[in-house]
């Protein structure tokens, strides 16, 4: 396998269309190269299946039921602004193309379009990504942001998938401090959990991990530094 096979084996893919024969015809093409590759057949559906798989990259047409494309892109920005978003379109209305470029969409293709060329610029967005995704958080440690996975000395940590949200969470606020209810409800949902349960919690991780991983900002919340990054 080469390495820009290897990229695009690690992204998922949502696919927003809702002519059903281009959707298949799309996924009979491009699926096998990718983790995975999901389908929804309209706005709305789209926006649910981007909030419960967490795509890398969404690829949309722009007319569709329910929800149009550019109002789905709109709300998807709004939860992950650095999305990338390619849409395509039978349309070449320059409006239309303005209002998404505006939207802040990384590709434009207009249909009927080549699979190949759609595939060669994921490749490309497959490379930026990979840039971005090791977090280094200090000389000893980094993170995955793809896989989730913790690094100590380019050594995989065995942390559970619990304790990878809790990083990646702190991660995604790496200036801020996130207060204890944040982090209860964001990794126990519909659970009751008390602060002693989340103190035993983030003591355990750092017993795997440093003492000095986590800072606890008394009676505020825990952070990873500006220090560590």
């Amino acid at each position: 396998m080469s390495n820009d096979e290897s990229l695009l084996k690690e992204l998922k893919i949502l696919f927003v269309e809702d002519e059903i024969n281009i959707a298949k015809f799309i996924k009979d093409a491009l699926s096998d190269y990718f983790f995975s590759f999901t389908i929804a057949t309209n706005g709305e559906e789209g926006l649910k299946k981007f909030k419960k798989i967490n795509p890398d990259i969404v690829i949309t047409d722009i007319m569709m039921p329910k929800l149009d494309g550019l109002e789905m892109t709109k709300k998807i920005k709004n939860i992950n602004e650095n999305i990338p978003i390619v849409v395509i379109s039978a349309f070449s209305d320059k409006e239309k193309l303005l209002k998404a470029i505006d939207l802040g969409i990384t590709k434009y293709f207009i249909k009927p379009f080549d699979p190949e060329e759609v595939l060669e610029y994921l490749t490309f967005l497959a490379k930026k990504l990979n840039k971005h995704r090791i977090v280094c958080i200090n000389k000893h440690f980094s993170f995955d942001n793809n896989t989730k996975n913790l690094f100590e000395d380019n050594k995989l940590v065995n942390i559970t998938k619990r304790e990878k949200e809790f990083i990646s969470l702190l991660l995604e606020n790496k200036n801020d401090i996130v207060d204890p209810n944040t982090i209860k409800s964001s990794l126990w949902k519909n659970e009751n959990v008390t602060n002693e349960r989340l103190r035993t919690f983030i003591k355990r991780l750092r017993v795997k991990t440093s003492k000095e991983l986590i800072k606890n900002i008394a009676s505020q919340g825990y952070l990873i530094s500006n220090d560590n990054i």
